[in-house]
């Protein structure tokens, strides 16, 4: 069966106006996830979900198709990315186009490169996974954390006062980039059992919510290019 590329980007974002198409390192961001997923060349096609004609434009315009509008329903605040998913995948069934896997790319995701989706593809395939997610270590583990209470430091989980960091189990986090799924998983809700891990260095990821995060994000993508 052929896959899919999903970009999910909804217009109105209000803590980074136009995030989703605002330049960063001299494009609109939402290029370098459309740009890797054409260049894996995994994809029979890459469609960006959007209630926006201005994202739509700036998509089509870096080789993505938008071959619907995103629904009032899932275009809301409430509405999950799964909802969104589903939309897409049950739109593509009633034009008789079904897929077995299908990825979903974040809009604001400039660290994803084709080599890094065609990796994680192998993954989902070789290990007949229900997904793959990319995902990278905390820094510092989180059985070490503080919580404030009453105005003071306590340890939050205080058995682990005395144990040295490299003694913890290794705790980790979604990239926030993009993921690889079963599509039968989202069309009947159905829970995924087996989740396989894709571990990215902790240089290559960065969540975006404000600017000073979109910063830190510009300095990274730069470091990786000159690496590479």
């Amino acid at each position: 069966m052929e896959t899919l590329a999903i970009i999910t980007a909804r217009g109105g974002s209000k803590r980074i106006p136009r995030k989703n198409i605002k330049d960063f390192c001299g494009k609109p961001i939402i290029a370098y996830s459309i740009e890797a997923a054409i260049e894996s060349g995994l994809f029979s096609e890459v469609m960006v979900s959007t209630d926006s004609e201005e994202i739509a434009d700036v998509a089509r315009r870096y080789g993505a198709s938008v071959p619907f509008m995103r629904s009032e329903r899932t275009s809301d605040d409430y509405a999950t990315t799964h909802d969104v998913l589903k939309e897409v995948l049950q739109e593509y069934g009633k034009r008789d186009k079904n897929y077995d896997i299908f990825a979903c790319l974040y809009p604001t995701a400039p660290f994803v490169t084709a080599r890094k989706l065609i990796d994680a593809y192998e993954l989902i395939k070789k290990e007949e996974a229900d997904a793959v997610y990319p995902v990278v270590k905390y820094s510092f583990p989180p059985q070490r954390a503080f919580i404030i209470k009453d105005g003071f430091l306590k340890y939050q989980y205080p058995e682990n006062i005395n144990k040295r960091s490299q003694d913890l189990e290794p705790i980790y986090h979604d990239c926030g980039q993009f993921y690889f799924k079963r599509a039968r998983n989202i069309l009947n809700d159905i829970a995924e059992e087996k989740r396989i891990p894709f571990i990215v260095n902790e240089m290559e990821v960065q969540d975006i919510d404000n600017e000073e995060d979109w910063k830190i994000a510009e300095i990274k993508y730069q470091s990786m290019i000159v690496k590479k």
